[in-house]
């Protein structure tokens, strides 16, 4: 299967490429990178583990550290800028297809980059996916997606996720 995935874009998808094969032969999958920041630039790289363990600050401490090595080689930035890892969190955003089969019944907010059915924003279920495409259940009716068109999603934070988060742990 392919690995479809929208984990970064412009410079930040630059610096994924780079770093991508040292954190993934750690065990960890990256989540998203992303560059911003108003007076200062921040490179911010979401990582979880392989192994489905939450991640410890030891972990971020490890990306963190590999990371920097590549980066200060490769210097892909210009400039001065400060590197966070994280991890994603239990309102965690999707960037892969495989997110949206993985969170299955719990609530997401998908927006979309065009319009669909005059609408560009999405609330409701997750019902998993189906080929190319992302199926959740939106004011009792079942909406389909291509997650190609899907510009950003994330879970929402409810009480079911958190008890199921809590269950794993």
């Amino acid at each position: 299967m392919i690995r479809r995935a929208k984990t970064s874009e412009g410079l930040a998808a630059r610096v994924e490429e780079l770093i991508a094969p040292m954190i993934e032969s750690m065990d960890y999958d990256i989540v998203r990178v992303r560059l911003g920041g108003d007076r200062r630039i921040v490179l911010q790289i979401m990582a979880e583990r392989v192994d489905g363990a939450a991640m410890t600050v030891e972990d971020c401490a490890d990306i963190s550290r590999a990371s920097a090595a590549i980066l200060d080689v490769e210097d892909p930035i210009s400039g001065a800028y400060e590197l966070e890892v994280s991890s994603p969190g239990l309102d965690r955003p999707l960037t892969r297809l495989a997110d949206f089969d993985r969170f299955a019944g719990f609530e997401a907010k998908v927006e979309t980059s065009m319009l669909r059915d005059g609408r560009r924003r999405f609330s409701g279920r997750l019902l998993g996916v189906d080929g190319e495409n992302v199926k959740l259940t939106v004011d009792g009716e079942e909406v389909v997606l291509p997650f190609d068109d899907i510009a950003k999603a994330k879970l929402v934070l409810t009480d079911e996720l958190i008890a199921a988060h809590q269950e794993t742990q």
